[in-house]
């Protein structure tokens, strides 16, 4: 047996220790004492918390209330569907006249899941009734998130299960994307799809004739989602059932709501919490809870829970009720899950959702990933366990996956199965070429850089734009004269550049002064303002919020970092890249594809507001700095 592509497995694994424990060790160093003050800055934790009324909610989940009751103001990092441990201080260990934060920190020994969760308030699910008296008695309560465990195990099990398979289509697909073996197409004639322009008709056709892989290559906006969906489709005229994934949530109920408006029936598995409104009625709680037989299971379910709260438990009889009606709801829930099952074309969810109880022992001829750059090759092999064949779909010049530790990064941990494909399977990959989002000025660079000049911009988007004689993409020197107080500040946890954030509003003023007040609103023209640091987008939030300039126009003013604005456009986009030092360490702008993500999201105009000095040490932003020059002689 070729060992080749196991021993790639292998490393994966022991890569994936590296990130575990790199990410075990800064939650301990989080979690000390001297580092909760830290956490609760950074939105990590909320502390102290009082606690609510507990209860089961729909889901039949036993659920605490929390409310925090200091530092109310800051913003968090707490969502739906997100694992929490909780802590209190030990008493003995606390002077009263400290801080809030001395003392020694005890952890309960189980784990909770964020079901809801509103500025200062959080509903956090928990394994049972028995731990909420623990918590409701509780002396200086926290909660802070935790590591998750849950989808660190569905990723080592995946990568044992990958590496033990000496036959089936599982040791088929490691050998097709790390081995020798060669991937192989039906024969057919090409469809047409005239909807459709070629590279996306050409892309459709691809995965249709794809016995093992095909990759749908997607620079920004050229269509994608649009792409994947007609992909998903026409596979449906084939096979009665695929499974579509993505590694976010987001994306997973971006496509599925796609899916939903072409009239094909999705089920989508996970938490409710972390669904759009749009797909929460297609989830399969809500689909169970609609179910003809979920009233009779919900009776069941409390006569259960009313029967082990009886204090006859010694008795026999009771245990035979107990076992009778157990017996019952699990016929019931068998029953109501196979019509739900049943009545499905596309099964939605996350890659670690792929794992869902209520998905063991389901295969699917076909899997989609969607978004599969941002997706760790250990979670696409939670799903392909599933899968006959796999269709990625994505951009690997775009944002790559998170990987905190150096050592797992270095390693090669950040390189995805989409690249993996990409490199050794090029002819599995097809190139969508055609954009209909940007200008063609701000959409040249990005293409020459990154996708060796090949994309197009469709003739309504080639020279929209908002002014006449406008430049669609300028970059502003934040010190051209060479200063050497440039302004750049860090505070252990981000970087800002109150001088630079200053700046960066009066040039988007100027720019709106030249609009018009009337045109903006009357056309709803929208702006994005990225920073790819945390910190200046805080502060760029709060110069705008107490700006009465901006106060007309604050429904149409997005700001956020890069990653929060993946996915997304604005006619107008500004970016505040924050460096400004006389060695030209430009940190976390070497990640180039990040900044391809924050440059390609405008759709009219494009604002760089940077320090020309600094920034330019580094070939990619000397580069661009040359070609927005050139667009200015151009112009004049």
């Amino acid at each position: 047996m070729p060992q080749s592509s196991i021993l790639e497995i292998q490393k994966q694994r022991q890569l994936l220790e590296l990130e575990y424990e790199n990410e075990k060790q800064q939650f301990q160093n989080q979690t000390e004492v001297r580092g909760i003050e830290r956490s609760v800055r950074q939105g990590l934790c909320w502390y102290p918390i009082k606690t609510g009324r507990s209860y089961y909610n729909s889901l039949n989940q036993f659920v605490i209330e929390l409310e925090r009751t200091a530092n109310e103001d800051l913003e968090h990092q707490f969502e739906p569907g997100k694992p929490v441990c909780f802590f209190t201080q030990d008493a003995s260990g606390v002077s009263r006249k400290g801080s809030d934060t001395d003392g020694k920190l005890r952890h309960f020994k189980f784990f909770g899941q964020v079901s809801f969760v509103e500025e200062n308030r959080m509903v956090v699910a928990l394994p049972g009734p028995e731990v909420a008296d623990a918590l409701q008695s509780a002396w200086r309560l926290g909660v802070h998130l935790s590591i998750d465990e849950t989808t660190y195990r569905l990723m080592f099990e995946a990568l044992d299960r990958v590496m033990r398979a000496t036959s089936g289509r599982l040791a088929d697909l490691r050998e097709i994307f790390h081995g020798n073996r060669k991937e192989e197409q039906f024969s057919f004639q090409s469809l047409r799809f005239p909807w459709l322009n070629s590279t996306q008709e050409a892309a459709v056709n691809k995965v249709l004739r794809a016995k093992d892989v095909a990759i749908v290559h997607g620079p920004p906006g050229t269509g994608k989602t649009t792409t994947l969906v007609e992909a998903i489709y026409e596979t449906l005229h084939r096979e009665s059932q695929v499974l579509v994934c993505a590694q976010s949530n987001m994306a997973v109920d971006w496509i599925a709501e796609k899916l939903a408006d072409r009239g094909v029936p999705v089920l989508r598995i996970g938490n409710p919490l972390r669904v759009t409104d749009r797909m929460l009625a297609c989830t399969y709680e809500r689909r169970f809870e609609s179910h003809p037989h979920y009233t009779q299971l919900w009776s069941i379910r409390k006569g259960i829970r009313d029967l082990y709260a009886q204090k006859k438990h010694g008795s026999d009889a009771l245990h035979q009720k107990i076992a009778r009606l157990k017996e019952r709801a699990t016929e019931l829930e068998i029953a109501i899950n196979e019509d739900l099952f049943n009545e499905a074309r596309v099964i939605a969810c996350t890659l670690a959702g792929s794992a869902n109880r209520a998905l063991i022992g389901k295969k699917f001829s076909t899997l989609f990933i969607d978004e599969a750059a941002q997706a760790l090759e250990p979670a696409c092999w939670i799903a392909l366990q599933k899968a006959g064949r796999v269709i990625l779909a994505g951009d690997h010049q775009q944002l790559p996956p998170t990987v905190k530790s150096l050592q797992a990064l270095q390693g090669g941990l950040g390189k995805t199965l989409m690249q993996t494909i990409v490199e050794r399977r090029p002819e599995a990959v097809s190139l969508l070429e055609i954009q209909y989002r940007m200008n063609e000025e701000i959409m040249r660079f990005s293409s020459d850089w990154f996708y060796q000049g090949r994309l197009k911009s469709a003739p309504e988007v080639k020279y929209r734009g908002i002014l006449d004689w406008d430049i669609a993409m300028e970059w502003f020197d934040t010190d051209p004269e060479g200063d050497a107080d440039c302004g750049e500040l860090t505070d252990g946890m981000s970087r800002s550049n109150p001088k630079e954030a200053e700046q960066t509003l009066d040039i988007l003023k100027r720019y709106l002064e030249k609009i018009g007040k009337e045109r903006i609103l009357e056309e709803r023209i929208d702006i994005g303002l990225i920073s790819p640091y945390k910190g200046q987008v805080i502060l760029l939030r709060r110069m705008v919020r107490r700006d009465a300039f901006f106060k007309p126009y604050r429904h149409l003013i997005s700001i956020n970092t890069v990653d929060g604005f993946q996915g997304q456009e604005r006619d107008v986009i500004v970016i505040s890249m924050v460096r400004a030092n006389e060695q030209g360490n430009i940190g976390f702008l070497s990640d180039l594809r990040r900044m391809n993500v924050a440059i390609t999201r405008a759709r009219m105009k494009l604002i760089l507001v940077g320090n020309r000095e600094t920034l330019c040490h580094s070939a990619f932003y000397r580069k661009l700095y040359e070609y927005t020059e050139g667009l200015k002689e151009m112009t004049i």
